[in-house]
């Protein structure tokens, strides 16, 4: 099976999909495996390490995708190189597909095996094929060295012969993956954390990592079978935004995280919450770039408001391309991994898989995913 990895052309994207020690576990298991020229070079690998691996080193972009039996990405493809593919070739990376409507039928329409990696199940087994949640990792901690950058003072309480400096008062909305690491990041810095999630199943996570969990009586909450949490009514939404509202005040640092899974995140930090807060503070939202928590946040920008620094970069995991390449690549390669014929040398597609079938969006010219097969017919 020929396994083809292609450059990112994504603007300012340094992270890739695959690492010499990973292209070398994919050549031992038979893989016949090309890779782009320069596709190692934003995260720091030359294509010679790529050759020592075992691999091949290609010139020719249009014909990697036309040879290609499989395509491992990171980003989605652009539609003319879906039209480049080869019917029947199997193509794994982000897809993004509750929005990427005219993608999904591209490949639907190209015969190609759609993988998606935002679509992997949470289970326990799966995950060390977890992408969301390894990069959501990397996320969490960015966000507070971001902050921290950029907030006109320091984290930790200091005593010094010239006074006490009093620790900064961090606030992060949402205890995911992105959000606990961040608390941990922050309280390790020395900053004083209070955290806040809508599933109370999380509190004992939060306080486990040093941080005041906010309780917030919205009713009925929870989080969905695959973990995430669940979409709050406007009346929840409006309660939420009122009882964080003095919180907020206080903090030198808000951090939001929050994030309903397929659906645009909710606006939890609104302007006069911001304008209560005091000059020189910061906020970073992680959701900026799909719509955002915080009401004036521009996606990959850092703007002022009323003296406050809102972040909005998204790529935040891409801030720090090598490890994060490190981790997507050895998710990308657990998943080849698992689903590889030693036999047949080869990916093999199974529906009754107890993970592949969920993260399948197309196959053999249909669409097989039934959530995103109803958005598609206007169900969802």
């Amino acid at each position: 099976m020929r396994i083809a990895i292609p450059k990112e052309t994504h603007p300012e994207e340094n992270r890739i999909p695959i690492t010499p020690d990973n292209a070398k576990k994919l050549c031992a298991m038979g893989a016949d495996l090309v890779v782009e020229s320069g596709m190692g070079l934003g995260a720091g690998f030359s294509d010679s390490e790529y050759t020592d691996a075992g691999a091949t080193i290609s010139q020719d972009r249009n014909a990697l995708f036309s040879s290609a039996d499989l395509l491992l990405r990171l980003r989605k493809p652009q539609l003319e190189e879906i039209a480049l593919m080869k019917r029947g070739a199997i193509h794994i990376s982000y897809l993004d597909p509750f929005n990427e409507h005219a993608l999904v039928n591209a490949f639907k329409d190209s015969g190609i095996t759609a993988i998606s990696m935002e679509m992997i199940p949470r289970s326990t087994r799966s995950q060390k094929m977890d992408a969301l949640s390894s990069q959501a990792n990397l996320a969490g901690y960015v966000m507070v060295m971001q902050a921290a950058t950029h907030l006109p003072r320091i984290f930790p309480m200091m005593m010094t012969p010239a006074g006490t400096l009093k620790p900064a008062n961090v606030f992060v909305i949402g205890a995911g993956v992105a959000g606990l690491q961040a608390i941990a990041t922050a309280k390790r810095l020395g900053a004083k954390v209070t955290a806040f999630d809508t599933r109370p199943v999380v509190a004992e996570q939060v306080r486990s990592v040093g941080a005041k969990f906010l309780e917030i009586d919205l009713g009925e909450t929870g989080e969905t079978a695959d973990g995430y949490a669940k979409q709050l009514t406007p009346e929840q939404i409006d309660i939420q935004q009122q009882a964080q509202k003095a919180v907020i005040a206080k903090s030198d640092v808000v951090i939001t995280t929050a994030q309903v899974f397929g659906r645009k995140p909710p606006v939890l930090v609104t302007k006069d919450m911001i304008e209560g807060m005091a000059h020189g503070s910061v906020i970073v939202d992680m959701a900026a770039e799909t719509g955002g928590n915080v009401e004036g946040s521009v996606p990959n920008e850092i703007v002022q408001i009323a003296g406050v620094t809102v972040i909005g970069k998204g790529n935040l995991a891409g801030e720090v391309a090598r490890d994060a390449s490190q981790m997507y690549s050895s998710n990308l390669f657990s998943l080849v991994e698992d689903n590889w014929n030693d036999e047949e040398k080869k990916f093999v597609v199974d529906f009754e898989h107890d993970i592949l079938p969920g993260c399948i969006i197309t196959h053999g010219g249909e669409v097989t995913n039934t959530t995103i097969k109803n958005i598609l017919e206007g169900g969802a």
